[in-house]
Formats: structure tokens, sequence, C-alpha cells
């Protein structure tokens, strides 16, 4: 069922945070990556990449991100297959991609009439070859998804389990998604998220191991920094971003403070910032970050508010 909204000028600015916040996370994030954790007082900038991204460089985490948006902007128009196709396009000169995501890339053809299934083939090979497939890279690009939703009731679980599933073939990972979906899309509309709520709105209530791990998440005494040395897992990621999220009082700081956790720092960045932008929206990110932020495949800031505005309406 489809309910068409307005939104105002603030649900609107806090539609383009979810994109501008996960972007700046990621850059912010980048050169930090694998390394060390760090103290409250340490205060992150931008600089060059782990892999070599250039100062304010998004990474493979937003470029990932962006056929999902522009997805859901031609959303009715551009077919689902268009995202698989740009991924696979991208993939050939990216500085980086991750592991299970290049198992499956470089196994595929744009030009297969059965592209979508193909990946998801491709992706449970990989999954039975390794043993598990739950690494964070479909949870790092979800956050574009959620502005499809914007004019329905909830979230098209469906297509969201295939986007997931194109390339990481494990429950715990549409899961996450679903969950950090569904808060994305609850802060645009309200300012506000509840991940127990959202838990309960997917009907996962029952599910009693995401709601102890959500439960970690949220305490007070959790940081960024407890999840260092596996947040590379989907699920270590999600509670590590959503510590940060919960930690901080500004986009800003909860971008210092998913970095300062360590690890896959650009990543959980990203994650933490797709959250925290749709709390505190895009005003809340400077213009010395606007000045410096790019990255595949070339839109400038103005071209992907206009994106984020036909996405969500």
């Amino acid at each position: 069922m489809t309910t068409k909204r307005n939104l105002d000028e603030r649900q609107l600015d806090r539609a383009f945070g979810s994109v501008l916040g996960s972007a700046a996370g990621d850059a912010l994030g980048s050169q930090y990556e694998f390394g060390p954790t760090h103290s409250d007082s340490m205060t992150p900038y931008f600089g060059v990449g782990f892999f070599g991204h250039a100062e304010g460089e998004w990474t493979d985490d937003t470029s990932m991100a962006m056929p999902i948006l522009e997805w859901a902007a031609g959303k009715g128009v551009v077919p689902l297959r268009s995202i698989l196709e740009r991924w696979i396009d991208w993939s050939r000169d990216s500085k980086d991609v991750g592991a299970q995501t290049s198992a499956v890339l470089t196994s595929l053809k744009t030009s297969s009439p059965t592209l979508e299934q193909d990946a998801l083939d491709a992706a449970a090979r990989v999954a039975r070859k390794t043993g598990r497939s739950g690494g964070n890279g479909s949870l790092m690009r979800v956050g574009p998804f959620a502005l499809s939703s914007l004019q329905s009731e909830g979230l098209d679980l469906v297509t969201l389990r295939s986007i997931v599933e194109w390339t990481h073939y494990e429950e715990d990972n549409f899961i996450a998604c679903a969950l950090w979906s569904d808060a994305i899309r609850t802060a645009i509309l309200t300012g506000k998220f509840d991940m127990r709520e959202s838990l309960t709105r997917l009907g996962l209530s029952e599910n009693r191991t995401w709601a102890t791990r959500i439960e970690v998440a949220l305490d007070s005494n959790t940081h960024p920094r407890d999840f260092a040395s596996n947040n590379g897992w989907v699920v270590a990621a999600f509670q590590a971003a959503l510590s940060a999220v919960v930690l901080s009082s500004s986009l800003e700081e909860a971008l210092y403070i998913a970095i300062r956790g360590g690890g896959d720092t650009d990543t959980v960045a990203a994650i933490a910032g797709a959250l925290a932008g749709a709390v505190y929206g895009a005003s809340a990110v400077s213009d010395d970050w606007r000045g410096v932020l790019h990255g595949w495949p070339g839109y400038s800031l103005a071209e992907l508010e206009e994106l984020v505005t036909e996405a969500v309406s």
C-alpha cells in the first residue's frame, strides 16, 4: 500500500543527511582502516586512505551505495538489476572491493539475462565454500534503500533481501540490513529511532539472539572499541555503529566515536553515518567537510541531493 507523503524541509534534510553522513564517515575513517583503537581525546581528520583513496574520497562503502540510490531515484523505471550492473562496472577499476563481494562480482557478466539469479547462485557458492558469508559489506551500502520506502507503509523486505543476498548469503546480513533500514526510515520521518521498536515492527521480537545483540550495543558502558577485533563481521559492525550513534549527541561526534573504535573504521563510520545523518540531517555536515567529499561515480553534492529528492518523492 502506498501513501503519498509530502516530506517537509526537515525530513528532506534528514534524508540527504543519511547519504551525506554515510559518505562523510566512510571518507573520514578511510585512513584509519585496520588500525588500532583510539582514546576519546583523538580527533579524526581527512587523510589519504589505507587503499590510496584521496583526502575526502569515499571508498567502496559509499560507492556500492550509489547504484542503490540511483535505483531508488528511478524506481519503477530503472530495473533492479541495474544495481548489479553498476557494481560490476565499478569493481573493475576500484581501489578496493571486499573479499566476499569480489568473489561474487568477478564471476558475473552484465550481459547475462539471468544476472540477478546468477548473483544469488554465486553468493550461495561462496557461502558454502567458506562456511559463512557474514561480512559487513551488505550493511555498509544499505542506507539509500530506506529512501525508497518513505512513500510506503514499510520496507519492501523481498527486494531488500535480494540486494543483500546478491553478495552476502547469510541470514544475519539480511536481519542487520532490515533493522538498519527501518531505523533510518523512522529517523528520516520522525527525527528519532528506536532499534527495539524496529525489531518488533519487523516481526523479529521473538529473535532473542538479535534482541540480546541490540541490548549489548545500547548499553551506556558499551563502546565501538569493544567490537574492534571482529567488526568486519556484520553483527559486530552493526553493534559498533549503533553504539556510536547512541553515545553521540551530533553527527560529527557519532563518526568520531565510530572511528575511535578501530578496526574496519571506514565501514563502521559509514554505517553509523547513515543512521546519525538520518537523525541530525545534512545541515549537520560542515562546509569544510562538504568541500572535500567526493568519490565514484563523480556526483557533486548538489547532484546527490537531487537524487535523494527523487528517491524520496
